[in-house]
């Protein structure tokens, strides 16, 4: 990801704590977190709805519905990196990725 989506989350991140600075500051981080999940069942609800899987509802999302909301959780988890007061949130999910990739890779291989 490039500079510039971090510092729009950045941005966002000190928006939303402008915006709650009624709530306290640990709470907010935990808010935050929370966040995410709500948005992953958005996600999921969505692909339910994608896939006609309830049978009330049938098909009331599509692909490109699944695709914003998987969107959302990302933008939302990226927010909680600078919200959780991770120094440089870029650097740290870089590495995290890369200790992950090389995981993977290195299963895929045995």
């Amino acid at each position: 990801m490039d500079k510039r989506t971090w510092d729009t989350t950045a941005e966002l991140a000190a928006f939303f704590d402008e915006k709650a600075a009624h709530v306290p500051a640990e709470q907010r981080k935990v808010l935050q977190v929370l966040k995410i999940g709500e948005e992953f069942g958005e996600a999921a609800q969505a692909v339910i709805g994608a896939t006609g899987t309830n049978p009330r509802k049938g098909l009331s999302h599509t692909w490109d519905d699944v695709v914003a909301e998987v969107c959302d959780v990302m933008v939302t988890s990226m927010v909680a990196l600078h919200r959780l007061g991770v120094p440089d949130p870029a650097a740290v999910f870089a590495a995290h990725l890369q200790k992950t990739a090389a995981r993977t890779f290195v299963a895929r291989e045995a």
